[in-house]
């Protein structure tokens, strides 16, 4: 007899080890994508930024436009509150450019240069909007020496309809992994009642209250978040160490300061996660009659 009790008793050790062991990997894996989210969400308007403030408006000049009226056109334009900055653009790099896209064969066509000068605009962030666009263009366009006014507004439109895509996706992801951790945490819990339920019975025979038996499990929900958001973290640092190693563009978009923040925000959510299940599922046991507590 003492060694079937004993045998049980460490299946539910293992049992109770192994559900441990994958709850806190399911919260890890939760709070990977919570913090992932949380750094994009941050810098969200540092990549819309960053994407608009890179979008070139082209002011093309009338073809009769010499460089030097294109170069005080330039300078005129230098000081409007809308442009960030400018690039002089001569016959000699737009022909390098269009040849380079069409090849040398399409321009032997042409006697003269069909080129024409043009300043190159980026616009400051808050200017490159379906609002604002149609003001700054026609701004451009005042000068007679201006022939067209050329920007590609689709591509601000797709990275903001991507951006809202990719928070959908993650969204749905955090949701059904919190889903599986309530799960995993429940059935850790419920292991774990089951192997202290002598001691249990024992302190609601004396008046126990539901606090006091509820409150050695709320402390292991606290390191069991405390350790899910520490690996969580170390992932996280893991993923950016390797993105600014293969992609070093991205961190001058980023800011890093707000780090802080992300892992203030893991850490808070795996405490969040593990406190409220283990809340309910251990009021839920400790209500149930001594029977039950059992199975």
């Amino acid at each position: 007899m003492f060694r079937m009790a004993k045998r049980e008793n460490s299946i539910v050790r293992r049992r109770l080890v192994n559900a441990y062991l994958s709850s806190v990997i399911s919260i890890s894996l939760v709070l990977l994508l919570v913090g992932v989210a949380a750094m994009l969400l941050l810098n969200a308007k540092g990549v819309s930024d960053y994407f608009k403030e890179n979008m070139q408006v082209a002011v093309i000049m009338k073809q009769e436009v010499t460089e030097d009226e294109a170069v005080k056109y330039q300078e005129s334009i230098d000081s409007l509150p809308f442009i960030r900055t400018t690039e002089y653009i001569s016959r000699e790099q737009g022909m390098k450019e269009m040849s380079d896209m069409l090849g040398d064969d399409f321009l032997s066509v042409f006697e003269t240069a069909p080129v024409p000068v043009s300043v190159g605009v980026n616009l400051r962030a808050d200017y490159v909007s379906s609002d604002s666009i149609g003001v700054v263009t026609a701004r451009l366009s005042e000068s007679p020496l201006v022939e067209e006014v050329s920007y590609r507004m689709s591509l601000v439109d797709a990275l903001n309809a991507n951006l809202r895509k990719i928070s959908l996706v993650l969204g749905v992801f955090i949701l059904l992994l919190l889903f599986i951790s309530f799960v995993l945490i429940n059935n850790t819990v419920r292991l774990n009642v089951f192997a202290r339920r002598f001691t249990i019975h024992t302190m609601k025979l004396v008046g126990a209250t539901r606090g006091f038996i509820r409150a050695p499990f709320m402390v292991q929900a606290v390191f069991q978040g405390l350790f899910a958001a520490t690996i969580a973290i170390a992932m996280l640092v893991g993923v950016l160490f390797v993105i600014r190693s293969e992609f070093e563009q991205l961190f001058e978009i980023f800011r890093l300061d707000l780090l802080l923040y992300v892992i203030a925000t893991v850490v808070c959510s795996g405490l969040l996660i593990c406190l409220v299940s283990t809340y309910f599922v251990v009021n839920k046991l400790v209500a149930l009659p001594k029977d039950e507590l059992y199975y």
